[in-house]
């Protein structure tokens, strides 16, 4: 997993101890917590994100002590109780830190993404957030989005989704023994556990190599880690009977597991999983070593003990405020304020475990049903914070915006800094689905897929066909070829995948650091689909490539001549075969997020984030283009100053917002240029 794609994980403290209470445990809890709090504040302790993986191990070993010790001893489980104790002890804390996170959205982050917020919110109060972004990692659309605030809820999802099964399971597990007219069996229960562990286990090992963004946070890829804490707690018997000794040596080696891992990983370490047995059996040791006597004495130190007690609401309250102040910093956190960030967020975490978490869980005596009522309550608190922010949101106006129309006509004098934002198009909180429709229509492949997955616009019997391919810079013109096609009668047909340019050349992609080959294997399965039944003509785009060296990216003269002979190797085989290729420049790069900095910038967004023309040009795919475009004699449309009039790049033009972040135009502004896109293409078409 790459930890720099997966954001921060909450760790918390299990619902309750066994008893005895264990110091050693809550020492433990201590550890994990200090090492995510440190690693999510910026301090060079690359590997802290393994604290979460400590804490599913010791969820397992306590929750299944608890319920096997009911279970083998009364041959029952009450569920109503088992679940009423989680609700009481889990859900206040949460719904109140949604209720926060719902007031500190509103407050201090963009409009830009309250949408995207509110249904974070509404996923966690329903314990699947998890789920959602694990979805949200392949999507190709959220790549490179801010985290967000509830993001670290994705640990608290995967132990509920537990305590639903796991108590399930062991009542199966008890009618099936009742039926058979026996008990039910330690044995039977470790075979079970074990039986389930080992299949998450191959499947998150699977997982984390094929789509590792997405093995992070399914419940699939984590049972096992809870599986193994299982296991310890119904081996505690047998490892009572080993030597305190050897129970000790092991204790140290556990903790220098967890520390070694926190020290030596890193976003670049694919995780969970085999990775992730490293925490997993170090806490399994360090669990172990106090089964007999009081366990590693450093981990019952005083000083400890409090911070492992409120480890729970820490970790609740700190991600948030971690999340404030990365906006508040334009995106970039420096070490103190991620510090001071996690120092403040200690005031409300410790206000909620003693306010809220320890009366209700400690000393609040009440019965199951009282208990299941303030569970459905806290849902429907969390689930009323998300709604209470998607309301404020402001939507798209029903209008069509002049766009580039203001432009092609003459009347442009410079960015409206007086206009009402409230009449933008696409709204700001719209601005980032503000999208061409082969993302809807499910025919951008991500950078996992190689099926062409083509989507088919306008006349299907057309006997002029256009084909669109490359990347999402290429599929971000689908709004205006599409009108254009339509127009004409043309059948117009998509071929797009993310980062990925139509070239023979193989990619360098820097999110994996290493060669694109799905890219390579895509473009030759688009390119024999193409030449299977040749289109009139193939419309292409990209954002700038970086070819891939034996080494890593190739750059230089030799990265630039290894681009231009990738494009004229593809260009050449589709003219071979008759049909025609013509190129829609890229579009400039302006490098910041627009919507966000508008939305930062209310009164003074016309000055704050316009940028200049040369620095936009710069990252550019249209110097590549061209260039090839000179080797091959293929047409290229430049159309920078659609983008840049004057020299410079404004955000909104003609009523319209330019861009849906740093380098992609919004659909309404693409449909804005459909006249110009028109004024190219219908003659190239027409003489192909």
């Amino acid at each position: 997993m790459q930890q720099t794609e997966t954001p921060p994980s909450v760790v918390r403290a299990p619902a309750r101890e066994r008893t005895p209470r264990r110091a050693d445990v809550q020492g433990l809890r201590a550890v994990a917590v200090l090492l995510v709090l440190s690693y999510h504040a910026g301090l060079p302790v690359p590997g802290g994100f393994v604290g979460v993986d400590v804490f599913f191990v010791i969820s397992g070993f306590l929750i299944t002590g608890l319920l096997v010790d009911e279970a083998l001893t009364t041959g029952r489980l009450r569920l109503g109780r088992f679940y009423a104790r989680r609700a009481r002890r889990l859900l206040p804390a949460a719904a109140l830190t949604l209720v926060g996170v719902a007031a500190a959205t509103v407050v201090w982050l963009p409009v830009t993404r309250w949408r995207e917020i509110a249904g974070d919110v509404a996923a966690t109060a329903l314990y699947v957030v998890n789920w959602r972004l694990a979805d949200r990692s392949v999507d190709y659309l959220a790549a490179g989005g801010a985290a967000s605030p509830v993001q670290h809820f994705w640990s608290l999802a995967v132990e509920e989704q537990f305590y639903v099964v796991w108590p399930l399971l062991v009542v199966a597990l008890l009618a099936v023994a009742r039926r058979r007219g026996r008990r039910l069996s330690r044995r039977t229960l470790v075979v079970a556990v074990a039986v389930l562990g080992l299949t998450s286990l191959a499947w998150s090992v699977h997982l984390t190599h094929d789509e590792p963004a997405r093995a992070y946070f399914v419940t699939t890829t984590r049972a096992w880690e809870l599986a193994a804490g299982a296991l310890l707690a119904l081996a505690v018997p047998r490892v009572a009977r080993l030597p305190r000794r050897w129970l000790t040596a092991a204790g140290w080696v556990g903790l220098g597991l967890v520390v070694l891992a926190a020290a030596t990983f890193s976003g670049a370490t694919p995780f969970p999983g085999v990775a992730a047995a490293v925490p997993v059996a170090g806490a399994l040791l360090v669990l172990a070593s106090g089964v007999v006597g009081a366990g590693l004495a450093p981990l019952r130190a005083r000083v400890l003990q409090p911070v492992g007690a409120t480890s729970y609401s820490l970790y609740l309250w700190h991600w948030p405020a971690v999340v404030v102040a990365t906006s508040l910093a334009d995106g970039d956190l420096p070490v103190t304020w991620g510090v001071a960030a996690v120092a403040v967020s200690v005031v409300p975490a410790v206000a909620s475990y003693l306010l809220v978490e320890r009366p209700l869980h400690v000393r609040w005596r009440a019965t199951t049903r009282a208990a299941g009522a303030l569970g459905v309550v806290c849902t429907l608190v969390g689930l009323g914070a998300a709604a209470a922010v998607h309301g404020l949101v402001t939507p798209t106006p029903a209008t069509t915006p002049p766009g580039a129309q203001v432009l092609r006509d003459g009347g442009w004098d410079g960015p409206d800094a007086g206009m009402d934002l409230d009449t933008l198009v696409p709204s700001l909180a719209d601005a980032t689905q503000d999208v061409a429709d082969l993302y809807a229509d499910g025919c951008h492949q991500n950078s996992l897929g190689v099926e062409p997955a083509a989507c088919t616009y306008g006349d299907p019997g057309a006997s002029t066909v256009v084909a669109l391919v490359g990347d999402s810079h290429a599929g971000q013109w689908q709004p205006a070829v599409r009108e254009v096609a339509e127009d004409n009668g043309w059948r117009l047909d998509t071929y797009t995948k993310g980062s990925c340019a139509f070239t023979s050349a193989t990619p360098w992609l820097s999110t994996i650091d290493g060669p694109y080959e799905t890219c390579v294997e895509w473009n030759r399965a688009v390119l024999d689909t193409l030449l299977a039944d040749p289109p009139d003509v193939v419309v292409t785009s990209n954002d700038a490539v970086e070819p891939a060296g034996d080494d890593g990216p190739l750059t230089g003269a030799a990265g630039e001549q290894a681009v231009v002979d990738g494009f004229d190797a593809t260009w050449q085989e589709l003219a071979a075969a008759g049909t025609r290729v013509v190129v829609l420049g890229d579009t400039p790069w302006v490098g910041i997020d627009v919507p966000e900095c508008v939305a930062r910038h209310t009164g003074s967004w016309a000055s704050a984030c316009t940028v200049g023309e040369e620095a936009a040009a710069a990252r550019s795919g249209l110097a590549q283009q061209e260039s090839a475009a000179g080797t091959s004699d293929v047409p290229v449309l430049d159309l920078t100053d659609r983008f840049c009039p004057d020299g410079s790049c404004p955000p909104i033009i003609g009523g319209a917002l330019v861009w849906r972040d740093a380098h992609h135009m919004t659909a309404t502004y693409a449909r804005s240029l459909a006249p110009d896109v028109a004024d190219w293409l219908v003659p190239l078409v027409g003489s192909g």
